[in-house]
């Protein structure tokens, strides 16, 4: 019998071996959800590279695949609840491990609340066209509300409502923009295959949102008990998800900005582009239902953010460093439900207040994902330092891995300079106001939480022994899987 179907039995509670391949991977497609990007946030990254979006979008492609490298080489030798948390601490020791699990945390949240303020922003302006003009509040209560409830049910219909939506989703805008595409004769855009008037510093500075358009594809990971077969489940699930997303957003980047040209209209201050796009293409109807779509897969986004977080403050409460009932399984449902409703919760509190202070949605939505992005950078360059670490102490480290190392971290080391900026620096600028605040709220956040860490460890001696142990019971149950 395969020795990982013998071994593989879920001891944290949760429900066993029940997902496919095609569910985990929709996991990982539900966080980046694709479709929210040309359907709506595209502008915002516009305004950063210009006609480099592309670009951006390319840069970001290729730096993620090496970091999906880095993640598998954990992925493919063991499985658990915790992401890259558990992954980070194996290679890197409790103190790296924590400062990845608070990341995750904060940038899976973020996530969820960025995209649920999408949500009730999209879901406005659809309700708007019927005639009903439901407030911020209700719209954001209802998006949270429905996410937590699927995912506090069961972890399989989450994974088969998000691929059903996320799919339906995907397949319209692919049709609609061949159709805006064929408008425009199937020209080929000068402007941006030159990159006229793009610099490199605009470039680097857009990858800090295509960052936080890519972010999530690691969220599979947090799956490794419920997945069948995780070891070679999760690792396709990861690089997948990145090279079919990748290919995605240039494809519909490059005939956006193509289909806006000569229109007098700016897509940077678009909202709703696909749906403008219909319309000068003579599909009204199709963007309507493009709209449609986007609104499940807005949806299925806040699922897909809720469902990792959840299961990453489940993994860190079980080794102690939160409230035991956090590390608890539902009897019935086999879900962290209390960690599951926590995070619904936080994600809807944090947007709802933001509204009562009359931030609009749509710049909500840009903040929360510029500040996230700093999350997912942070992990992305620690698992990076992590996977030769992590090889070299199991005896298995190859020159190529020290060179897919380098190479992650030096990709992921452009949008943190794009995201800060050099003063002086026409190159890497530093951005504007708010923008250059959010890396200093996230180090701040970095400060706070790792010295909570610290006070903790202090005041509970055996609490670095208790994450070692829990951290070593994990790989040890894949300690006998053969690697290739």
């Amino acid at each position: 019998m395969n020795k990982e179907i013998s071994s593989h039995r879920s001891v944290h509670g949760l429900k066993p071996e029940c997902l496919s391949f095609t569910e985990v991977l929709a996991q990982s497609f539900a966080v980046i959800a694709p479709t929210t990007i040309p359907a709506s946030n595209i502008g915002l990254i516009v305004a950063l590279s210009g006609n480099g979006t592309w670009l951006s979008f390319l840069i970001g492609l290729i730096g993620l695949l090496f970091v999906s490298i880095n993640i598998n080489q954990f992925a493919s030798r063991s499985a658990s609840p915790g992401s890259l948390y558990s992954y980070i601490s194996k290679g890197l020791g409790p103190m790296a491990g924590v400062i990845c699990g608070w990341s995750l945390v904060l940038a899976y949240l973020l996530t969820g609340m960025s995209v649920l303020c999408g949500f009730a922003n999209f879901s406005g302006m659809f309700f708007g066209h019927l005639g009903i003009h439901p407030s911020s509040i209700t719209l954001l209560a209802i998006g949270a509300g429905i996410s937590w409830y699927a995912a506090y049910k069961d972890i399989q219909i989450s994974a088969v409502a998000m691929l059903l939506m996320e799919g339906v989703s995907i397949f319209l805008i692919a049709i609609l923009c061949i159709i805006i595409w064929a408008h425009k004769g199937f020209v080929l855009d000068i402007s941006q295959l030159t990159l006229s008037s793009t610099t490199p510093g605009s470039v680097a500075t857009g990858l800090v949102l295509v960052m936080f358009a890519f972010s999530g594809f690691e969220s599979a990971t947090s799956l490794g008990d419920e997945a069948k077969h995780p070891l070679q489940t999760i690792p396709k699930a990861v690089k997948g998800s990145v090279i079919l997303a990748g290919l995605f957003y240039i494809a519909t980047t490059y005939i956006e900005v193509l289909g806006f040209s000569g229109t007098g209209v700016s897509i940077t201050k678009t909202e709703e582009p696909l749906g403008f796009l219909s319309q000068q293409a003579g599909v009204g109807f199709l963007g309507e239902l493009v709209a449609l779509g986007a609104l499940l897969s807005f949806f299925a986004c806040i699922l897909g953010s809720i469902n990792p977080a959840a299961r990453v403050f489940f993994l860190m409460a079980r080794h102690g460093l939160f409230h035991s009932s956090l590390g608890t399984a539902h009897s019935s449902n086999k879900t962290p439900h209390v960690a599951v409703t926590m995070c619904s919760l936080i994600t809807f509190l944090v947007p709802a207040f933001m509204s009562l202070c009359h931030i609009k949605l749509f710049e909500s939505m840009g903040y929360l994902g510029a500040i996230c992005s700093y999350g997912f950078l942070t992990v992305y360059i620690l698992i990076s330092v992590a996977a030769p670490v992590y090889l070299y102490n199991i005896r298995q480290l190859r020159l190529r891995d020290v060179l897919f190392s380098v190479l992650a971290v030096g990709f992921m080391i452009i949008p943190v300079l794009g995201s800060i900026g050099i003063p002086g620096s026409k190159l890497f600028p530093v951005p504007e106001a708010p923008y250059d605040l959010f890396p200093y709220l996230f180090l701040f956040y970095l400060v706070v939480t790792c010295g909570w860490f610290n006070i903790k460890r202090l005041r509970s001696p055996n609490l670095v022994a208790g994450m070692r142990q829990g951290i070593e019971e994990i790989h040890a149950r894949f300690s006998d899987r053969k690697i290739p």
